[in-house]
This record gives C-alpha cells, structure tokens and sequence, in this order.
C-alpha cells in the first residue's frame, strides 16, 4: 500500500531526492570542518562549510514547502519536517563553529578537536547511507537500526574526546593563568560535541521513522 501512495506522489514533491541533496550537502560540510580542524586551508573550508549551509537551508525550505502542498506524503508530516529540520541544525552547528573559529582567528587545533573531526565525518557518512534506505522503510529497517546504533556509539566516544580534551586546556593553562586560551578552546570542544549531538538527533528520526512504519 505504501508503495502505491507513492508513486501517485506529485512529481515535484520529491522527497528522497530532496533528503539526499541535503545530506550530501552535510558529507561535505563535514568534510570540509574535518580538513580545517588539521591545519588545512582553515579559510578556504570555513567560506565552503558557509556556502553549503546556505545551500542546505534552501534544500530545507523546498521540502517544508513540499510537505505543505502534497497530499500525499511517503510518511508523516511530523517526522518529514523533524528530520529534515534536524539534518539541518548539523550543519548549522558547523557553520556556528566555523563562526567561533574565525572570531578568535584560530589556526591550530588541539589532537583531541581533530579526532572529533573525525567523528564528525563518520556520523555523517552514517546519516547519509541511512538516508536512502527510508525508500523502503521495511526492507531497510534493520540496517537502518544499525545505523543509528552506529551513530549513538560515534556520540559517545565524541563525548569521550570533549571531556579528555577540557581536562587536557585546564591541565595546560590552568597553572598558567591563561583563561582566555582556555575559553577559546572549550567553545570549541563543546561546539564540535553539539555538532555530533545533532547527528545524534537525526538517527533518533529514523529510528521513529523505523518504528512508526514497519
């Protein structure tokens, strides 16, 4: 039945293309933090992440707009919006950690904000091979449960990372008195913790999703 109602869908209102569009758009972004938090081109990929942040925003008033106008959606409204809503509040934590970034002119990264760099990446790479499998929601169900399991263990070992890495700025500049270098440095582990969280929050719309339509 499922499968009927969507292919009387109207043709503009292409959701999964949409979904996919975005979380391409996220791969990038995630791409593109992970390759300044190394030392790399900070500017260069700080402008890339602002540019697909605006693109993706686009991309999340298209498909709001979609769920407006159909009739027929291949699911919930509710959970239409809430996931491409929570996709897109992960790259607008990046954009506001690229914001932080630029505000204090910071050039070097800690090995502990580069290591959730990477878990920024996997968590993406993760929601974007979730994203497609919500065609077929019974078929995929069960990888799609792996996935967000995935993405709830990336959550935690970032969790991990966050908190060794403000014990290592109060071992390093605590004695020192240096309080700025301190604050700058815990904005940014606990921007890039938010960053992950938000990915935490989007395979929590799948998993309803999962449970709501199988």
């Amino acid at each position: 039945m499922l499968s009927l109602f969507r292919k009387l869908l109207p043709r503009e209102d292409r959701f999964f293309d949409l979904f996919e569009q975005h979380a391409r758009m996220v791969v990038s972004a995630a791409q593109a933090l992970n390759e300044l938090l190394s030392g790399r081109d900070i500017e260069g990929n700080c402008a890339k992440i602002v540019k697909l942040e605006d693109e993706a925003d686009e991309i999340t008033r298209q498909v709001l707009l979609a769920v407006r106008r159909s009739f027929i959606t291949p699911f919930d409204r509710g959970d239409i919006k809430d996931l491409i809503q929570s996709m897109d509040d992960a790259i607008d934590m990046m954009h506001k950690t690229v914001k932080t970034i630029r505000l204090y002119e910071q050039t070097s990264f800690d090995p502990g904000m580069q290591e959730m760099g990477k878990a920024v990446v996997e968590a993406a790479h993760l929601i974007a091979e979730a994203i497609p499998l919500l065609d077929r929601v019974g078929t995929n169900a069960q990888r799609l449960s792996t996935i967000a399991e995935d993405v709830t263990r990336v959550e935690g070992r970032s969790d991990d990372l966050h908190d060794h890495g403000l014990k290592d700025l109060f071992h390093r500049y605590g004695a020192t008195g240096n309080a700025m270098a301190y604050m700058i440095g815990s904005e940014i582990y606990g921007e890039l913790e938010k960053v992950v969280d938000r990915f935490e929050d989007v395979a929590n719309e799948i998993s309803g999703i999962v449970i709501e339509n199988v």
